[in-house]
Parts: structure tokens; C-alpha cells; sequence
């Protein structure tokens, strides 16, 4: 019989996006959201490779867009979606509204028991913050 844990395993999936200004996006979701600038590579305004933490746990991680055909990691800017975990959507939401957030969704409550909001970056990435943690995992 198959086990439950009690919490969601820790993060292991780090979502990637690019940016036409990479380091302009990169201040919008330190400035907005509250994430923590990690790592960032690249020079001038080429970022090659930047990592931003999540306070709660996991991040992401995000580059400048290239125009090379040949590109493995061809990401369009502007079409990345995120859902991601805090345990102060009020506060949050309020953050981002002062910096310049556009808010697609007002804060609300969801039949699964969340409370949650969405907006897009400068870019138009689309970001929902919420409290829903996910369902606990089964373990055979």
C-alpha cells in the first residue's frame, strides 16, 4: 500500500524563460514579486545565464533571447507561466502592484483553498502567486 506524506517533496524543477532585457526583468522580480538575485552571467546587456531563488523553497532560472536559428534552447519571450507559492498573497499582490505589476486576476479565493492573484511581468510573462502547496504525494 502506498504511503502519504504529510508535505509536497521540496522543489526540484527549475522553469526557465528569456527576456528581450534580461537584467531589466531580472530587478522587476526581485523589485515586484520578492525574488533573490543568485547568480547572474553575461556582460553588458547580454545576460547568459541568471539564477533567481524563491524565499519558500526552489527558482528560476533566465536568460537574454537569442537570435540564432540554431538555438537549442529557443525560448520565445514574453510566453512563460508560473504558479508560484507564498504564504502572504496580500502583501504580495501590494508589492507588485507598487511596482508596476500589471494584475490579470485580483486576489480571490479558489474552491481548492487557496487565495491567490496573477500578473504579468514587463516581458508578459504571466506569474499566479497563491497558498495552494500542491497534494501530498503518494509513496509505494
Amino acid at each position: 500500500m502506498a504511503e502519504t506524506t504529510e508535505q509536497p517533496p521540496p522543489p526540484q524543477v527549475w522553469p526557465t524563460l528569456r527576456a528581450r532585457d534580461a537584467r531589466a526583468l531580472i530587478k522587476f522580480l526581485v523589485d515586484a514579486f520578492g525574488f533573490t538575485e543568485t547568480a547572474v552571467y553575461g556582460e553588458g546587456d547580454h545576460v547568459a545565464h541568471a539564477e533567481l531563488a524563491w524565499p519558500l523553497g526552489g527558482g528560476i532560472m533566465l536568460g537574454s533571447h537569442r537570435d540564432d536559428p540554431d538555438d537549442a534552447w529557443a525560448l520565445r519571450p514574453g510566453t512563460f507561466g508560473a504558479y508560484v507559492v507564498t504564504d502572504d498573497p496580500d502583501g504580495l499582490h501590494d508589492r507588485a502592484v507598487k511596482a508596476g505589476a500589471t494584475i490579470t486576476k485580483g486576489l480571490a479565493e479558489t474552491d481548492y483553498g487557496s487565495r491567490d492573484f496573477a500578473a504579468r511581468d514587463p516581458e508578459g510573462n504571466l506569474w499566479s502567486f497563491g497558498t495552494y502547496r500542491g497534494e501530498p504525494v503518494s509513496r509505494a
